[in-house]
């Protein structure tokens, strides 16, 4: 019974190593994010908004400023960029696209691992679009 318990225990430990650990492909997350329209997914977000390159820069102020936030390629002046979101205690990634086209930016934010998000990636985006909308103004 006791090795059952340690067998366990190291399956759950290598589980949390390998979601904080896990490599982030670009060539996988940094991709057209295919907004057409708002939408809430049970996996994330969609969302797009009117604005050119200088609210793209704005907006990737505001998302740098976020906690456990980082770039994972692309940036504002390459028209893309993807960033990476990790939970506070688990380290989950939640990766979020931004995507300037034609006057309008694109987001989309989708975590990694599991069914649902439970609301965290549009409560993230819409917390950034709020701040967006109070710097513009």
């Amino acid at each position: 019974m006791r090795m059952i318990i340690w067998i366990v225990l190291l399956l759950v430990v290598a589980g949390l190593a390998w979601i904080r650990l896990a490599p982030s492909d670009p060539a996988v997350w940094n991709v057209d994010p295919q907004v057409s329209a708002d939408q809430d997914l049970a996996s994330g977000v969609r969302r797009r908004i009117p604005g050119g390159e200088e609210t793209f820069e704005t907006l990737h102020r505001i998302i740098l400023e976020s906690p456990r936030t980082e770039v994972l390629a692309g940036s504002p002046s390459e028209g893309r960029a993807t960033y990476v979101s990790r939970s506070k205690w688990m380290g989950f990634p939640d990766y979020t696209t931004v995507q300037q086209d034609d006057g309008q930016l694109g987001l989309y934010a989708r975590q990694r691992f599991g069914q649902s998000d439970m609301g965290v990636n549009k409560a993230r985006v819409d917390a950034w679009l709020s701040e967006l909308v109070a710097r513009q103004n």
